[in-house]
């Protein structure tokens, strides 16, 4: 009898991969999609639970989990000691750390949307440069000139400037590359980084203005880091990223028709302006509020939406929720090589991303240089 059922499970096994691949064959990714999401989702949950787990404590993911779902580990496994540093230091870097990694990677698939071409990604055309530019505002002049913004806001200050740079910049960028309703790939690249050299020369201006302490806290932040992650940096920016995450998947559609054109899109009845003004304040909040609690985090948004893209194809409908997973995953895992790689020490986290993904986007370019006229 068990040798019968055994059979039978591997034959309606085979029969559902052999279905699969002929859907691949013809073009239809949608049920790999479904499978690589739920694929995904528990790779998340264990991506948060590996970055709670590892580094100088002894607690085991089993306790961890216990505790999590309201039991009670013993004494001898996890010490007060532990507690502490798991779930005061490591629960919300853990969290703020998958939001914004999930944030980076669902902006970068957007803009390459919207944009209609694959090198779009807010760290490379200025965006994050804009919202740094918004947050050094805030840090240096929160004190003087812009003391009653500072104190009018409260937390939620520094995720407004940053995000009103962000904001500015991808305007300005989308005005400047977009003619006819016809985006250029070479002008885009262009125009990002005359905008991304403007804001950083006005960032180091305000970088020469600032205090010694002020110095010390910018030159870390700018490098990219979720260390001094707390519970307070995710009330403040917290509601902003996950606002976006969920505004997004609606313009799914919308961003599948766009990739036809403009005028084809609004000829399938596609509100196009609409769309449009709701991807780009979306991708500026989620970029300025990810950009005001971590620094500069780059690549993130241009690695993590191409290799979903060569395993599930372009649909943004399954793009967008697992660029969101998988852009949570890669960030933690690389915050844990950051944290571990130079203990007792910690590299900062932008510097991994890049070294990572510098040179993916070089084959990016590569790959696509005959077809993007590049």
């Amino acid at each position: 009898m068990f040798i019968h059922d055994t059979a039978h499970t591997e034959g309606r096994l085979a029969g559902y991969v052999g279905r699969l691949q002929a859907q691949y064959r013809a073009g239809d990714r949608s049920q790999l999609a479904v499978l690589v999401i739920a694929a995904l989702v528990v790779g998340s949950c264990l991506s948060i639970l590996f970055s709670m787990t590892t580094g100088a404590s002894d607690a085991s993911a089993f306790d961890v989990v216990r505790e999590l779902l309201g039991g009670q580990a013993s004494e001898s496994a996890m010490s007060a000691r532990d507690r502490i540093i798991v779930f005061d230091i490591r629960l919300p870097r853990a969290i703020l750390g998958f939001i914004i990694g999930g944030s980076l990677a669902v902006s970068g698939a957007v803009m390459q949307g919207l944009f209609r071409n694959p090198l779009a990604d807010p760290g490379l055309v200025g965006v994050s440069s804009g919202a740094s530019l918004g947050a050094v505002s805030m840090i240096v002049l929160g004190g003087t000139v812009a003391a009653p913004i500072y104190q009018a806001l409260g937390i939620f200050a520094l995720p407004a400037a940053a995000f009103l740079g962000g904001l500015v910049t991808t305007l300005v960028l989308y005005r400047v590359a977009t003619r006819n309703g016809q985006t250029s790939v070479a002008t885009m690249l262009l125009a990002g980084i005359a905008l991304g050299a403007l804001a950083m020369a006005m960032t180091g201006v305000l970088i020469y203005m600032a205090d010694d302490k002020q110095l010390r806290d910018l030159t870390f932040w700018s490098m990219g880091s979720i260390a001094g992650a707390t519970w307070t940096k995710i009330l403040a920016a917290g509601p902003i990223m996950l606002l976006c995450l969920a505004v997004v998947p609606f313009l799914a559609r919308g961003l599948n028709a766009i990739t036809l054109g403009e005028a084809a899109a609004f000829h399938m009845g596609v509100p196009v302006q609409k769309l449009k003004n709701i991807a780009i304040v979306s991708v500026a909040a989620s970029t300025g509020a990810s950009v005001a609690v971590s620094g500069g985090i780059g690549f993130v948004g241009i690695v993590v939406p191409h290799l979903l893209r060569l395993v599930i194809g372009p649909d943004h409908r399954f793009l967008l929720p697992a660029a969101a997973l998988l852009g949570g995953s890669l960030l933690l895992f690389a915050d844990v090589i950051a944290r571990t790689l130079v203990a007792p020490a910690e590299l900062p986290i932008g510097i991994i991303t890049s070294a990572v993904g510098g040179p993916f986007f070089l084959w990016i370019l590569l790959r696509n240089r005959s077809r993007l006229s590049l």
